[in-house]
């Protein structure tokens, strides 16, 4: 039995954020939570360090605090939305549940009556 090894590739955008979540909880954390090794995060942070990687906004300054904690309230209001109309959809699939049942059962009385 051969064990290859599943190489996943990140694009820039997630390793800056990954850069910013390892300086906000810790490597080891950031590495758990987003399902990364914590070598490859760790090595992301040298890089980061080292200038080879730009995180541009993804690392928290002065001058973007304001802008981050506005993008936060702005992704709770969407996943405030997104959860209601998750509710409405599950609601309008359990009414057409119901009615596929009431319609089924319908057509199944009637060709017993036309029997």
């Amino acid at each position: 039995m051969s064990s290859k090894r599943i190489t996943k590739s990140y694009d820039l955008e997630f390793k800056a954020q990954a850069v910013k979540l390892a300086q906000e909880i810790g490597g080891h954390k950031a590495a758990d939570e987003l399902g990364v090794p914590s070598g490859t995060i760790y090595a992301w942070i040298k890089a980061f360090k080292e200038g080879r990687l730009e995180a541009k906004e993804a690392v928290h300054t002065p001058a973007n605090a304001l802008s981050l904690n506005e993008e936060l309230i702005e992704l709770r209001k969407r996943v405030k939305e997104q959860e209601k109309e998750i509710r409405r959809l599950k609601e309008e699939n359990e009414f057409l549940e119901e009615a596929s049942a009431f319609f089924a059962a319908s057509r199944r009385k009637s060709a017993r009556n036309k029997d």
